[in-house]
């Protein structure tokens, strides 16, 4: 994209403020995907239909011709409202990442991209498991919400959130099979108490 004359600095500064986060994603998701291999005992390959999904998703907030004119406001709207926005959304970025970052820390070595079981596997149900069971994806669908503010159309940001979504329901589906088989009643306990992605809704 190119700025155009009339650059909004606001919007400039979420844009940057927002990029800055995802180096960060992807430094600390590149840590994780270092760790030492560990023994599988069972896999969903369903799980990838969702992540393929998924990144369908972010894709629409990416992709150059569905994104607004860079460095302007999502929508017209006073001064004052756009700088609330612009604290929101860099607001959001940052907590998505940390999110992510210590719900990955939290799973150790039983974190990775396919939905699985390991040898030795916990249920983890303390740090952001407390909050809801999935806060991984939680966290990756703020950090599309503040990529869409910052960059794409209110519409593309919409869409690209209904496919995110129905992404990581199918994703959610998959894993969380695997866990009923393994924990049973502690892993139906734990999400009776515990809402799936987000916290008051589901």
């Amino acid at each position: 994209m190119m700025a155009g004359a009339e650059a909004d600095p606001i919007a400039r500064a979420v844009f940057y403020a927002v990029i800055g986060c995802w180096f960060i994603f992807f430094l600390t998701f590149g840590l994780r995907a270092r760790r030492p291999r560990i023994q599988e005992t069972k896999r969903d390959r369903t799980a990838m239909a969702g992540l393929f999904v998924q990144a369908v998703g972010y894709f629409g907030v990416w992709f150059y011709p569905l994104q607004r004119k860079q460095f302007s406001a999502i929508v017209p709207m006073p001064r004052t409202a756009e700088i609330v926005l612009a604290v929101l959304t860099v607001a959001l970025a940052a907590a998505s990442v940390w999110l992510v970052d210590a719900a990955s820390r939290q799973l150790g070595k039983q974190w990775g991209l396919a939905a699985r079981l390991v040898e030795g596997h916990d249920l983890i149900s303390d740090g952001p498991y407390r909050l809801v069971r999935n806060p991984i994806y939680a966290g990756m669908f703020g950090l599309l919400l503040a990529t869409g503010l910052a960059m794409s159309r209110w519409t593309t940001l919409l869409a690209a959130s209904a496919v995110f979504v129905a992404g990581t329901l199918i994703r959610i589906r998959s894993e969380e099979k695997l866990l009923r088989q393994a924990f049973g009643a502690t892993f139906e306990e734990y999400a009776r108490k515990v809402p799936a992605l987000f916290p008051g809704i589901y």
